[in-house]
């Protein structure tokens, strides 16, 4: 459906489309713009300063409402991103609050030549909602001297009120952000390699050049500033703005009118988020759509089990008019319930479906809901949403808490439940924590770190019957014979996959329902892709074999390939798994693929929890773990995805060698 805008100076008539871009629209002082829908009611918008200037791209009424949303403004430029439900009786740029708060006055008068119905409304654009221009302060330092640093160094130097890692790299200088946008990390403490930096704490990648993400966890890049030159001195020249915000937000594109292709991503995790991204970055700017069946916009799902307490919109990843601005449509509470990829669409629970060009499936996992008497209990509970680390956090306040599980899960929510519950039992099928993940030494001095902080362990034990009286837990019977008093339990009992849905779509699945895809990621069908949690994919590292890896840091990547593949830039997945645990203040690293191993090499103390472990299989070293002896993880990450080797026999001589190679 197109639009009319009426100008009461220029007394001409321009119709709009969705997406259609307003050039040179330049209302003199007092004139008046009317936005029409052809034949409904109008609503008029004056700007005293002599530009349409819409300050929030929301439009609403009581009524059935029309929606104009306008999602960029420039002087003399405005973009009408969407028209939708043109049978409306109240129009405007903002609701009555907000036009209030943004020095927007309601005349309610309706303009010349305007049909005004009974709720019209009219909206004068004063002063105050007008962008005021930054104020743009120059910065520049001398930081040091040519011949200070060495070649491959790494410095956080002071730039006027603020700081800047300046590196060193074959001869050249470059100065970026000193912090990784991830979590904070000083990235002097971290590691340049081949034009990079790796953060220290959960393995980001920036260029070194343009401070530009390269792998991830996290969405955004550090800041670039500008390096001279002069008589023997380096010069860092930036200014204030830079210096006060660490990360930055690449440049993105937003949908043309032009482009009428759709890409469907199902899933609101990190893949998702990334994949969108990824794709606005690069210039796409057909409709993009996010289907989640969660009820809140994507959020940093690994903080769910280490804050309980934080809420949705704590821990999104972005908000809402992150997504608005670059037209990335979030649909919530939207559950996949089937696909049919000859047709190229996607129903969902509430009967809805979406038509796609291209579409990624990045469901991610479900909890695991052990087949046991007294599972549906009132206070038997898993963890995979805000909603259900709130309730877990407000109900274990003073109360006997059994967890269920003692990998990744179960063992952050006991730690941060330690100092909060009042008592903690843990149940676990193998003789340590962590043991499948990594192995029995580190499980054991986790577990003891644990028991210091009063969690009871039952390992090498499992569940018989949740005991329940009234519809509520009271007990946990172990298979041991033992009977743990409970008012709550929390089961981390590990995750399947969502892929119900995908079992008809005719797309190859393994026997454990996961999505088959290639290095791409791109499924048997050509424009259907995987990511995450749910897919089998090639590890590089490995020689291309077939893994599935659920970690958060592999979801992010796997967005990314996905995206650069929807736009025919044939990307091949190249990324070494990162991940890490944090409970008690101590943080966990991990870097490689140890599935398979058959010897770990312990360099350190663990009973300190000062170590390094490296897991070997015959004389290669696959994965390095270690804590409180940073950076050797993000070391061994750089060795990994650069091929060379590290040796167990090198090992045994000098722990530190292998480092040299780098």
């Amino acid at each position: 459906m197109s639009f009319r805008i009426y100008t009461q100076v220029f007394l001409s008539i321009v119709e709009i489309r969705p997406n259609h871009v307003l050039q040179r629209l330049k209302p003199v002082k007092g004139s008046t713009v009317l936005v029409s829908s052809r034949g409904y009611h109008q609503t008029s918008v004056t700007s005293k300063k002599g530009l349409l200037f819409i300050s929030r791209p929301v439009t609403r009424s009581n009524y059935s409402c029309g929606n104009i949303r306008a999602n960029s403004l420039k002087p003399g430029l405005c973009q009408i991103s969407s028209v939708t439900n043109c049978s409306f009786s109240t129009m405007g740029i903002c609701s009555s609050k907000e036009a209030s708060s943004a020095g927007v006055q309601n005349t309610g008068n309706a303009a010349p030549g305007s049909t005004k119905a009974n709720n019209a409304q009219e909206y004068t654009v004063g002063v105050g909602a007008m962008p005021k221009p930054e104020k743009i302060v120059p910065v520049e330092a001398v930081v040091c001297k040519v011949d200070d640093m060495k070649d491959g160094e790494m410095r956080e130097v002071d730039v006027g009120p603020g700081k800047a890692l300046l590196i060193k790299e074959l001869g050249a200088f470059s100065a970026i952000g000193h912090k990784c946008t991830h979590y904070g990390a000083p990235l002097v403490k971290g590691v340049l390699c081949n034009g990079r930096v790796r953060c220290p704490w959960h393995g980001a990648c920036f260029n070194a050049q343009t401070g530009d993400i390269e792998d991830f966890p996290g969405l955004d890049g550090v800041q670039k500033f500008e390096v001279d030159i002069k008589d023997d001195n380096v010069v860092v020249k930036t200014h204030k703005k830079a210096l006060e915000k660490s990360r930055r937000i690449h440049e993105m594109s937003s949908r043309s009118p032009d482009e009428e292709s759709t890409i469907l991503l199902v899933g609101g995790g990190a893949a998702s988020s990334v994949c969108a991204e990824t794709l606005r970055q690069e210039g796409y700017k057909g409709r993009i759509v996010i289907a989640t069946k969660e009820k809140y916009l994507p959020y940093d799902r690994p903080k769910l089990s280490k804050a309980l307490d934080s809420s949705a919109a704590d821990i999104a990843l972005r908000d809402s008019n992150f997504y608005s601005v670059y037209d990335i449509e979030v649909l919530t509470e939207r559950e996949a319930v089937s696909i049919d990829t000859v047709l190229n669409a996607v129903t969902f629970q509430n009967g809805e479906s979406i038509n796609y060009d291209q579409l990624l499936l990045a469901t991610g996992g479900k909890p695991r809901v052990l087949p046991i008497p007294g599972h549906d209990l009132e206070n038997v509970c898993v963890l995979r949403t805000p909603d259900d680390a709130n309730t877990i956090a407000k109900q274990a306040k003073g109360k006997r808490v059994v967890i269920v599980g003692t990998s990744f899960i179960g063992m952050e929510v006991a730690a941060y439940l330690s100092d909060k519950a009042g008592s903690i039992a843990a149940v676990g099928l193998e003789s340590t924590p962590f043991e499948l993940a990594v192995g029995p030494q580190i499980g054991g001095a986790l577990k003891r770190m644990l028991e210091e902080k009063n969690v009871n362990f039952f390992m090498n034990n499992s569940v018989q019957e949740f005991i329940g009286d009234n519809g509520k837990l009271k007990a946990v019977d172990l298979k041991s014979g033992q009977e743990l008093p409970a008012d709550l339990c929390v089961v981390g009992a590990g995750v399947v996959p969502c892929t119900d849905f995908i079992k008809d779509s005719g797309l190859s699945m393994n026997s454990r329902n996961q999505l088959v895809v290639d290095k791409f990621m791109r499924s048997s069908k050509s424009n259907v892709f995987g990511a995450g949690d749910i897919v089998e994919f090639p590890l590089a590292m490995l020689n291309d074999e077939s893994v599935n890896i659920q970690h958060w840091q592999i979801a992010h990547m796997h967005g990314r390939i996905a995206a650069l593949n929807m736009l025919e830039q044939d990307a091949e997945l190249n990324t070494v798994p990162y991940f890490w645990t944090m409970m008690m203040g101590k943080s966990l690293r991990f870097t490689g693929y140890n599935v398979g191993y058959d010897d770990v090499v312990i360099d350190g103390d663990l009973d300190e929890l000062k170590f390094t472990a490296y897991y070997t299989r015959g004389d290669n070293v696959v994965a390095v773990a270690s804590m409180n002896a940073d950076p050797v993880v993000a070391q061994a990450a750089e060795m990994l995805l650069s091929g060379k080797e590290i040796r167990k026999s090198d090992l045994q001589g000098d722990t530190q060698y292998w480092k040299s190679l780098l």
